[in-house]
């Protein structure tokens, strides 16, 4: 295990280790489905395997950072597909959407991001993207079987299409019902890494038996807003008076998992692969420490049953201060 713990491996508080970390269980989706929610129902995630065509998922990257070329953000020689971050430059001047700002959403970065933000919203708009990639029918076909929904699956028109350079900060600690409380928690959430990521690249990671965690502190959660004097409403929230401001459960994981004797589980990713995981399931993500300076480039796209009552605000498309 010792060995497969890249240097550099991290969060906001710490390293990542033999002592703190083990590695996500891989999944083929060729399996019996049986097999597969079993698999889902026990670890609160599934990670698979090349659900996607590897040439789609590059192409879709590919278009994305040539969409952003123009501002600088790519070291020069190089391919847009291959998302290199320019050394030269501050990551201070290419922050990510959607890492956990204050106000929940908030645009990032100040004047001298604008023109780069400005296009990775965009971004989330274009046919590429919100048509073609976000409703693959290879991942859509998978979540419908696999949930037995069938032709009840919708796929969520807001998600979060994440880029995160080299250095920046990465994902604070959190499981999604915090965001989706207007909805029954019964939503399936599909990270898909968009480009190849290495070990101690920026990728997702789980806490252990974090499914069973997060329903608990759910539950603990609406007892305490209760006692606060908080409304229905208000408690529906994921922004109030008894959530940190973005809306996280923390800042740092390391500490996180302490707290709970649990290990964060952590995997590389090749494109073609996708992370299913329950709405309870607590996740961050580690700070980017790639070598090569690769932009680590991934969407959080989400599933639900239609017939069953959604938070229907996942209908309109991202936008920052949506408040959700």
């Amino acid at each position: 295990m010792v060995a497969l713990i890249a240097d550099q491996l991290a969060v906001n508080d710490g390293p990542l280790n033999s002592e703190n970390a083990a590695l996500l269980r891989p999944s083929d989706p060729s399996l019996p489905l049986e097999q597969l929610r079993k698999r889902y129902d026990e670890d609160g995630y599934l990670f698979l395997k090349q659900v996607l065509p590897r040439d789609d998922v590059l192409s879709a990257r590919e278009s994305y950072f040539s969409s952003l070329e123009s501002t600088g953000v790519l070291k020069p020689g190089t391919k847009p597909v291959e998302g290199v971050f320019d050394p030269a430059k501050s990551h201070e001047d290419y922050p990510g959407i959607g890492a956990g700002h204050i106000g929940g959403n908030g645009r990032p970065g100040g004047d001298r991001a604008a023109a780069f933000v400005n296009l990775a919203l965009d971004a989330h708009y274009q046919d590429w993207y919100a048509e073609k990639f976000c409703n693959h029918p290879a991942l859509y076909d998978f979540v419908a079987k696999f949930t037995d929904w069938g032709k009840n699956t919708l796929s969520l028109r807001r998600t979060l299409l994440r880029n995160n350079i080299p250095g920046s900060k990465p994902i604070g600690v959190h499981y999604d019902q915090i965001f989706l409380r207007y909805g029954d928690p019964t939503s399936v959430t599909a990270w898909v890494p968009m480009g190849d990521i290495k070990l101690n690249g920026g990728g997702l990671i789980y806490l252990e038996d974090g499914d069973r965690i997060g329903v608990e502190m759910e539950e603990a959660f609406f007892v305490k807003a209760k006692q606060s004097g908080l409304t229905d409403e208000e408690a529906r929230s994921a922004f109030n008076s008894n959530m940190m401001a973005t809306g996280l459960l923390s800042e740092t994981p390391a500490e996180f998992a302490r707290e709970h004797g649990r290990r964060w589980l952590v995997s590389a990713y090749e494109a073609g692969d996708v992370v299913l995981h329950k709405p309870h399931m607590i996740h961050a993500s580690t700070i980017n420490n790639d070598p090569d300076n690769v932009i680590r480039l991934a969407t959080d796209l989400r599933f639900c049953d239609s017939s069953k009552p959604f938070d229907k605000r996942w209908m309109n498309d991202y936008r920052f201060n949506d408040g959700v």
